[in-house]
C-alpha cells in the first residue's frame, strides 16, 4: 500500500527535457519598466506574450484591459512600446498581463530590444580577451 504511494512521489530519473507550458521565452535580463496611467512598474519579466510587474495586486481587476508602454533602456537610446493587454493573474505585489495581438510594428520593436541584448552581450565577451 505505502509502496505504491511513495513510487508516485519519486522524482523521475530521466534526462528527458522538461515540458514548458509557455508559448514564448521569459527575459528578465533586460532593464525596462512599465508605464501605465503614468506610473512606472519594475517588470521582473517579459517576453512576445506579456509581462510580469511589481504592483500592488488591488490597483487591477482580473481581465481588465490596461494601455501600458514598456519602456527599455538599450546601449544607445530609450525605446518605448506602447500595448495594450489585459491582467491574467495576481498574486501578492505581482500581476501578469497578457498582450494583445502583436502589430508588426511592435513585434519589430521587441526584436530591436533582444537584438541590442545581444550585440551588447557579444560585445561583452569579445572586450574580456583583449
Amino acid at each position: 500500500m505505502f509502496s505504491r504511494l511513495f513510487s508516485l512521489l519519486k522524482a523521475d530519473n530521466n534526462n528527458e527535457p522538461a515540458t514548458v507550458r509557455r508559448r514564448h521565452t521569459r527575459r528578465d535580463c533586460d532593464r525596462c519598466v512599465t508605464v501605465i496611467d503614468g506610473q512606472t512598474y519594475p517588470v521582473e519579466n517579459w517576453s512576445l506574450g506579456g509581462v510580469l510587474i511589481h504592483s500592488d495586486e488591488r490597483k487591477f481587476g482580473l481581465d481588465d484591459v490596461i494601455n501600458m508602454t514598456m519602456r527599455f533602456k538599450l546601449r544607445d537610446e530609450v525605446v518605448d512600446v506602447p500595448h495594450t493587454a489585459r491582467v491574467v493573474r495576481k498574486t501578492k505585489n505581482k500581476v501578469a498581463f497578457q498582450f494583445k495581438p502583436l502589430t508588426q510594428q511592435i513585434r519589430s520593436n521587441f526584436q530591436n530590444v533582444v537584438d541590442d541584448h545581444v550585440a551588447s552581450q557579444f560585445a561583452a565577451s569579445q572586450s574580456q580577451f583583449y
